[in-house]
């Protein structure tokens, strides 16, 4: 009997073995559903309130582009070194640099003895010339008639020639430091000149103070226009071959990144510099007060036109330092795919890929992509 029951259970063992096995190979034989990681499934609502647009990969004529650096700068007629044209003392000032002036504004007062000499030597000689004028006439008529020899005739006549050049000289010495002479008489003598902007912009440097005495050789102020600007590029002799006059230039400062600033190239200086470059001047075409000479600038010129496959550039994500766009794969449905991709120009981005693409995300890819990494698939 014990035989008997001792058999029983040793097949029980066997069996419950088996059946154990035959689980175990069904568990290991059963594989996971594969899940796309590069696919998303939106909603109907879920694609509404995101904006989502869907279109083709178009053909458009972009430029290639060469990306240069340089500065902002002013064109030599409009900055100006503004000098006094006689020596003299500074009694007032009234400008700082940073300063907007207009043209004709008083930037400073300058006294001096010798402003008082050459008003007197100018009254005194104009004075003179009126005697002389006077005897001229006389001596004249009395040569006409032979009451007086021609050598005396003479010597007026050329006293007379002398003192009105030096009248006319001392009236253009008058008009330099701006005193009118047409107007100067004995009670209009000053001691005091006024300095004057030559132009309308911005003061940039102030090398004297109140009290400074100045020499004609030295630089007072010195004032930039507030009109035409230039942009000098760095371009490297590489490049240099490939621009010409009149390229369209795309610039932006490091101050302002989101503003573009159009120029034009205006000049190629036909000189390579050690380092291998040249210069590049261009015209900035809308300037504004915001841009200032001496400001770093970033550019991109374009020197060709070609026909390429491009997208808007709200298709284009980035992802872990990848670009990517989202092809429509059924319903609501968009799979990642990464791209190359080229220039920019007009809000549309060069698409560098042979694969065949059909309906593609055109805008507001950002939303797809913040739906899948952030969400998974929350919401099919």
């Amino acid at each position: 009997m014990k035989t008997q029951i001792l058999a029983g259970l040793v097949c029980l063992s066997l069996l419950m073995a088996c059946n154990n096995k035959d689980k175990k190979e069904v568990v290991q034989t059963e594989k996971p559903a594969t899940v796309n990681t590069d696919e998303v499934q939106l909603t109907d609502e879920q694609a509404k309130n995101a904006g989502i647009l869907t279109g083709k990969i178009i053909q458009k004529t972009m430029h290639s582009v060469i990306n240069v650096n340089g500065v902002v700068d002013v064109p030599p007629e409009n900055s100006y070194s503004v000098s006094v044209p006689m020596g003299g003392y500074i009694k007032k000032m009234i400008i700082m640099p940073g300063m907007l002036v207009k043209k004709g504004t008083v930037l400073a007062t300058v006294e001096d003895q010798q402003y008082i000499q050459l008003q007197q030597d100018y009254l005194t000689s104009q004075n003179r010339l009126k005697f002389l004028a006077t005897d001229y006439t006389r001596q004249k008529g009395l040569n006409q008639t032979k009451a007086t020899s021609d050598k005396i005739f003479q010597q007026t006549e050329s006293d007379y020639n002398n003192q009105k050049v030096l009248v006319k000289a001392l009236a253009q010495k008058l008009r330099l430091i701006g005193i009118n002479p047409e107007t100067l008489n004995e009670n209009s003598i000053t001691r005091t000149i006024k300095i004057y902007s030559p132009i309308g912009g911005y003061v940039t440097k102030v090398n004297v103070n109140t009290g400074k005495f100045v020499n004609a050789t030295d630089i007072l102020f010195e004032l930039i226009g507030s009109g035409e600007l230039h942009a000098n590029l760095t371009v490297f002799e590489k490049d240099a071959a490939s621009l010409k006059k009149g390229q369209e230039v795309i610039c932006s400062s490091t101050m302002n990144p989101e503003k573009k600033y159009i120029a034009k190239i205006h000049l190629i200086t036909p000189n390579i510099e050690d380092d291998r470059t040249t210069t590049v001047h261009c015209d900035i075409q809308n300037p504004d007060p915001k841009l200032l000479p001496g400001a770093f600038l970033n550019a991109a010129i374009a020197v060709s036109n070609q026909t390429v496959n491009a997208l808007p550039e709200d298709a284009i994500v980035k992802w872990e330092n990848k670009y990517y766009i989202f092809e429509e794969a059924g319903h609501q449905r968009y799979q990642m795919i990464p791209v190359e991709i080229g220039p920019t120009m007009d809000g549309f981005i060069e698409i560098k890929t042979s694969k065949r693409l059909g309906n593609v995300v055109t805008k507001n890819a950002y939303a797809i992509l913040m739906k899948m990494k952030n969400g998974g698939e929350e919401g099919e």
